[in-house]
């Protein structure tokens, strides 16, 4: 069910949403990538999640949606049986289509003909990204507006012009505005990258002006930068996957290419501030074991790599505490254990003392 949609299955939690249905199902008929393969409607299921709706199938339910193999509606006929999955997590039912590539395509629903050419149909109006994948809830324009609004506020003019020369490809802004910070461990989701960075920003001018010993501008700047090679190490077209070469290089490799290139077009740009701006992308993951090849060795590098961490657990904390409440789980009861926190359970504080509204 956690899957993403692929060519040959279609997820909604609609049951009454009979268009989507024959669509679906004169698609699946039609089996444009001929891959001779049955296709599936699964109603009852998140189609961005993957998660259970809790549907209680009805055999009405089951008759619609037998019947539209012979109501006429999609011609020639298609060859389907519907029936019900109940799910052994007693998170409810799923009802399922199975559609079989029809022998004399094209098959027709209203007269046109559907195909998928993705994990949507062809016939329908083209959908953004965020009506596929799960998406930051955050405006991302804002976003964006307050990181473009922290390097306005340099005041290190080789440092700026670096970022204003590396943000100003619009390729490149672009990606950095939709990729996701992680494949799955921490801000997930469209927009996730951007949504993570904003709110380090936000902690490291706080620290910088607590700790004399910082360059504001250099540990801003390794915040924007540190993750940037996840632009190109991530793909997330119909869902989130490495690319060849990010499976081959990985994010922070690619990040330092891509620093060190811009740098090196910059003819005035220091030296010595080369090497700063790229050991803080190198050892921001903080340890040899967790994949940087340097240890953070310079104050602002050691600030990155701690709030790096910081954000990430407490997004993942955030995350596990509202998987709880849509497990039923009540506030006294601690969350599953946590991967990304060592197998630890979690108990929501606010939730446990009343301080937090169901």
């Amino acid at each position: 069910m956690a899957e993403l949609e692929s060519l040959r299955v279609e997820r909604t939690i609609s049951t009454t949403d009979t268009d989507k249905f024959r669509e679906a199902i004169c698609s699946f008929a039609n089996d444009m990538p001929n891959s001779g393969q049955t296709g599936y409607l699964l109603i009852g299921v998140d189609d961005k999640t993957g998660r259970p709706s809790g549907l209680t199938v009805s055999d009405n339910l089951l008759q619609q949606l037998a019947s539209y193999a012979s109501d006429g509606t999609i011609l020639p006929p298609p060859a389907l049986v519907a029936y019900k999955h109940t799910l052994t997590s007693g998170l409810g039912d799923v009802a399922v289509v199975e559609v079989q590539p029809h022998h004399l395509p094209p098959v027709r629903y209203k007269g046109r003909i559907c195909i998928r050419v993705a994990p949507r149909k062809a016939t329908a109006n083209e959908v953004d990204k965020s009506d596929m994948l799960p998406s930051t809830t955050y405006d991302v324009a804002d976003l964006w507006r307050q990181l473009l609004g922290f390097v306005e506020s340099f005041t290190n003019p080789n440092l700026k012009l670096l970022l204003t020369t590396i943000l100003n490809d619009p390729l490149l802004a672009e990606a950095y505005r939709e990729a996701p910070a992680a494949r799955q461990l921490h801000h997930a989701w469209l927009g996730g990258l951007l949504e993570h960075v904003v709110s380090l920003l936000t902690l490291a001018d706080r620290v910088a002006t607590h700790y004399p010993m910082l360059d504001r501008d250099l540990l801003i700047t390794g915040v924007i930068l540190h993750d940037i090679g996840k632009v190109t190490e991530l793909r997330w077209e119909t869902g989130f996957e490495y690319t060849l070469e990010g499976t081959l290089l990985g994010h922070i490799q690619m990040g330092v290419a891509l620093t060190e290139k811009t740098i090196d077009s910059l003819p005035e740009f220091p030296p010595k501030l080369k090497t700063l701006v790229l050991h803080m992308i190198l050892s921001h993951h903080g340890k040899l074991e967790f994949g940087s090849p340097k240890l953070p060795m310079i104050p602002e590098a050691l600030v990155l790599n701690f709030l790096d961490d910081l954000d990430a657990k407490m997004q993942a904390m955030a995350g596990e505490f509202d998987k709880s409440i849509r497990e039923g789980k009540g506030p006294d009861e601690l969350t599953g254990k946590v991967w990304a926190l060592d197998q630890r359970q979690l108990l929501n504080t606010k939730r446990w003392l009343g301080e937090e509204k169901e």
